[in-house]
């Protein structure tokens, strides 16, 4: 590793920290909240299926129990006043309705006529208790008791100037094999009907239309849309940083609320044509169908309650067309397959957080494609990783082959800038000059392998958004690694150590261990003394060794699809050097290159030139202040 590698690896490890510091949560906090929340997952768990069983088992009946006639009366009057027309559906009995597929299980409740749960049949999520043992349970979304799905009715004879249909009682009739219809039935004609129908038999679509009669609605009908998510992952800092709100203006590109914060975003003024509550690789979607919505406002908020085992709620507010009786939408309740997604349109996809601009075009359209071309070939995610590596680094070479070659020429040059290293060695400027001196006289770039380095970075970046986006890598088993999304753990400690973690992961061991080895290898035949001379080459010379180990406390929690990437990265890289230095390049011909080059008559101008003028000009001003300070004294 050559002053040239170093300071590609500084420019990593600043962005790096950079994108720690913008996107991370605070340490303390995401420690507070994991342990807490742990523990207490499979006894909530088991509190709601004990409370669904007993729910399912409460008898069918709309009549609210009473002594006489005359509290019948009462009650239905006390109804019709708060609930308008709507009076006679606000007294009932809960009962739960089920629609299911091979794929997926949707649990109704007729209060409210809305979806209670939806249990994904194929996927799982994890808990990790104190005993760092994990156990996968099965994974539900929009399960939440505090969760709310309400259209507000707008009716003026009422006090608060609407109904909350989360209040009404709606009758469930089923539509074939693969519906159902929640009908609300009031006073004078009022209606209020939701219908469900899943789309396939092994898909995640649930086409949603709602209708409404006898009402008079002069104001929009407004839906308020309440969702607590719940953790389903092992890692918290990548699930919380990729967890919001995304939406799609009818007329502008999608967008979505902060992953870091507390956010609220109104766009009650425009149309809307889908919102989506977003876990890292799950997600409830609402879409219109048809007409879109009349506007929105959606807002995320963090949880800093440690005794709840949620990540964030989760809001979306959504306004009618006022004049439509009738309204079509489409339901989306799933993972976050990217291919899956694209075929509903109008930039569903892009709620995989791969990243934006030219990074998130990167992991749509070239490693993503590649992944999965790989994946398809071989079956194994881990294999794939090894394959991909191995083709990124084929593809690399020229530019490891350019970087080589430079180290190369600068190794030539060793003698000559030992010889005044040694003249200058008590006068650092005029030693930094003659060094240019020399690389302009034997046509030397001190910086030519610095550009082949900065171009391998959009790389690494990319893959640092790819591998905790991509659903195929959830739970995907490789090695010791259980999940080559989240990080790999060797074992664990007894103690959680700042900006570290508890954990130990194996591959980011295995990188440090082979950087290190590779920095070793470079140093051999490095010439340190280019570096400054003296205390400079030292200290560039430790921190050569010190800097894996600083990434050390970043790569800890990276996922291990990343961190695999990297160690095998460093294998092909020694590899490719060892190769390359003893049996492709020819050190005699770079000799005679280098004469040939010192022979020939040189041009004027040139960024060497210019930077060999401005040390002259700073030596000058140096000189000057020396003189000007002996003859003070």
């Amino acid at each position: 590793m050559d002053r040239n590698t170093v300071i590609g690896f500084v420019l990593i490890f600043g962005l790096l920290i950079t994108m720690q510091l913008v996107i991370g949560p605070e340490q303390k906090k995401i420690k507070e909240i994991t342990e807490h929340r742990l523990d207490s997952l499979r006894q909530i768990e088991q509190r709601r299926a004990d409370s669904l069983a007993k729910l399912e088992t409460i008898p069918i009946g709309n009549d609210v129990p009473v002594q006489d006639s005359q509290a019948v009366a009462e009650q239905q009057g006390k109804l019709a006043g708060q609930f308008g027309a709507f009076g006679p559906a606000a007294a009932g009995t809960e009962k739960m309705e089920v629609l299911e597929n091979d794929v997926v299980r949707i649990l109704f409740t007729n209060k409210g006529g809305r979806i209670k749960e939806v249990e994904l049949k194929k996927h799982f999520k994890v808990h990790l208790d104190s005993l760092h043992k994990i156990t996968k349970l099965p994974l539900k979304l929009l399960e939440d008791e505090n969760n709310k799905f309400e259209y507000l009715i707008p009716m003026a004879n009422v006090p608060s100037g609407f109904v909350n249909t989360s209040s009404l009682f709606f009758q469930a009739t089923k539509k074939g094999d693969n519906g159902i219809v929640f009908t609300a039935t009031g006073a004078n004609g009022a209606a209020f009907e939701q219908t469900y129908s899943l789309d396939s038999k092994d898909g995640y679509g649930v086409s949603y239309d709602i209708r409404h009669q006898g009402l008079n609605v002069v104001t929009p009908i407004r839906l308020n849309w309440l969702d607590y998510l719940d953790r389903l992952e092992e890692n918290y800092k990548y699930e919380v940083n990729y967890s919001s709100v995304y939406f799609k203006p009818a007329d502008d590109d999608y967008d979505y609320c902060s992953c870091t914060k507390d956010d609220q975003i109104d766009k009650s003024k425009e149309k809307m044509k889908w919102v989506a509550h977003s876990n890292q690789f799950f997600a409830s979607v609402l879409m219109a169908k048809n007409a879109p919505f009349a506007g929105g406002t959606m807002s995320t908020e963090l949880v800093t309650d440690p005794s709840t085992t949620n990540l964030k709620v989760v809001r979306s507010e959504l306004t009618l067309p006022t004049d439509a009786q009738s309204f079509a939408m489409e339901m989306y309740l799933g993972p976050k397959d990217f291919e899956t997604l694209r075929t509903y349109g109008a930039d569903l996809e892009e709620i995989v957080p791969f990243g934006q601009s030219i990074m998130g075009t990167f992991n749509r359209w070239v490693i993503r494609p590649l992944f999965n071309g790989l994946m398809g070939l071989i079956g194994s995610q881990g294999i794939a990783i090894l394959l991909l590596t191995f083709i990124v680094k084929l593809l690399l070479y020229p530019l490891t082959y350019k970087m080589l070659h430079s180290q190369a020429k600068m190794a030539a040059l060793k003698p000559q800038l030992t010889g005044i290293r040694e003249k200058y060695k008590d006068d650092a400027s005029t030693l930094q000059m003659e060094t240019m001196k020399i690389y302009r006289e034997f046509g030397v770039n001190p910086l030519g392998g610095c550009f082949p380095i900065a171009l391998q970075m959009p790389v690494w970046l990319a893959l640092y958004r790819f591998f905790p986006a991509s659903i195929e890598f959830r739970q995907a088993s490789f090695l010791w690694a259980t999940d080559l999304s989240s990080f790999d753990v060797a074992f664990w400690l007894p103690i959680e150590i700042p900006f570290y973690g508890q954990h130990v992961s194996l591959f980011t061991l295995l990188w440090v261990i082979t950087t290190i080895m590779y920095t070793y290898y470079n140093m051999q035949n490095m010439d340190m003394g280019g570096m400054g001379g003296g205390a400079n080459a030292k200290m560039m010379k430790w921190m050569q060794y010190l800097m894996p180990v600083f990434f050390l406390f970043f790569f800890n929690n990276f996922a291990s699809g990343l961190t695999l990437y990297l160690v095998f990265s460093n294998v092909l890289n020694i590899a490719q050097t060892l190769v390359t230095k003893n049996w492709i390049i020819d050190h005699e011909k770079i000799k005679l290159k280098l004469e040939a080059n010192k022979n020939k008559p040189k041009k004027k101008g040139g960024i060497q030139s210019r930077l060999e003028e401005a040390m002259k000009q700073q030596k000058a001003l140096a000189d000057q202040r020396e003189a000007a300070s002996k003859k003070k004294k």
